[in-house]
């Protein structure tokens, strides 16, 4: 019998384990239940969630004022910059 003992595979980690589709499970429990049983506080909640989404996305989807010009030295045209006429053509 030939019983390799140098190769040992690799654990999981938490996700892949029983215990964490063990979390999942509960929280999606727990989750039905709070949405079941409050849903006139959150239905009451949703339109100023909607309303917060907006600031956050302008600040992680846009990374703050400031735009698409990271470290840019206006040799591009982009989007908002109209392109500049080369040298010796009149506009």
């Amino acid at each position: 019998m030939n019983h390799d003992h140098g190769s040992h595979e690799t654990p999981l980690g938490f996700w892949g384990s029983r215990y964490a589709v063990g979390l999942i499970v509960i929280g999606a429990v727990a989750g039905y239940f709070l949405l079941t049983e409050h849903r006139a506080h959150f239905f009451g909640a949703l339109p100023f969630l909607l309303l917060l989404a907006c600031p956050l996305m302008h600040v992680f989807m846009h990374h703050g004022h400031g735009g698409h010009r990271h470290g840019d030295n206006g040799s591009q045209a982009g989007p908002d910059k109209p392109d500049q006429p080369k040298q010796g053509e009149s506009s």
